[in-house]
Order: C-alpha cells, then sequence, then structure tokens
C-alpha cells in the first residue's frame, strides 16, 4: 500500500485520490512548499485539481497533524510532510526553507502560566543560508 494512502487512514482521513496525491508530494518532496508550489506541481498529473482543494486540504491535513504547517510571516505559510518536531531556517535572500531536524527542541516545563494548554510549537531562524552567503562574498565561519 501508498504510505501518504496508509498516513490518510491511519488518521481517519478519507482518501480522494487529491488527498493521497497532496499527502504523497509532501512526503516526497521536502522542500516546504506553499499552496501554490503543491497546486502547480499537482496540476500537471491531475489537471482538474483547482487551488481551493489544494488549501482546502492542506488545512484539513494540517488540522490532522498529518502535515506541518510553518507560518514564515504574514505572507507565507509553508507545509512540511514531517511532522516530528523539529527547527527551521528560512534564508531572506533565497527564501528557502531547511529543516533542523539535528537541533533539540525546546522543552515545555509548565512555567508559562497555570491554565494554559500548548498545542503547537514552532521554531525557526531566519538569516542567510552558506549558498547565498557564499553567492554574497561573504561566508562566515562559526566556531
Amino acid at each position: 500500500m501508498d504510505s501518504a494512502y496508509n498516513r490518510l487512514i491511519e488518521l481517519g482521513i478519507r482518501p480522494s485520490i487529491q488527498r493521497v496525491a497532496i499527502m504523497k508530494y509532501l512526503l516526497t518532496h521536502h522542500t516546504h512548499p506553499t499552496v501554490e508550489d503543491v497546486f502547480l506541481a499537482l496540476k500537471k498529473q491531475l489537471p482538474t485539481v483547482s487551488r481551493t482543494t489544494v488549501y482546502n486540504t492542506l488545512r484539513m491535513l494540517s488540522e490532522y497533524h498529518a502535515v506541518s504547517m510553518i507560518t514564515i510571516d504574514d505572507h507565507r505559510v509553508c507545509y512540511d510532510g514531517v511532522t516530528e518536531p523539529h527547527a527551521h531556517f528560512f534564508c531572506k535572500r533565497c527564501e528557502k526553507v531547511y529543516d533542523f531536524e539535528a537541533m533539540e527542541m525546546p522543552k515545555y516545563t509548565g512555567k508559562i502560566g497555570e491554565g494554559f494548554r500548548i498545542d503547537d510549537t514552532q521554531l525557526y531562524y531566519k538569516g542567510l543560508c552558506p549558498k547565498c552567503l557564499a553567492a554574497m562574498g561573504a561566508v562566515e565561519k562559526v566556531s
């Protein structure tokens, strides 16, 4: 069976052709795509898919924790098929999002305040990636 199909079934999501295709895309393309990126990629194989379907499916998959929704800023929301906690890095020049999976994520210690329930934690950094730094001739050495 297809891993995208199985993931949807495990989460109690009815696997339509569009949902499986979107889930499969996120599981095989670790590029942190936007709604538009997913739509353009899938439009080639599913000519009848609409932006609205992609948008609604990605939102639904996020609500079921099948994918992670990464809010970079008010204008850019990306999706990640990797749902285990990990940090991200956003390059302000090339606008690529990188995974920092080896980084230890902060743990909730219960000291934020009484009565709060945390449903989501996102940690990401902004700066310049090594490729952009090299292209600018400004490679920084970090010890």
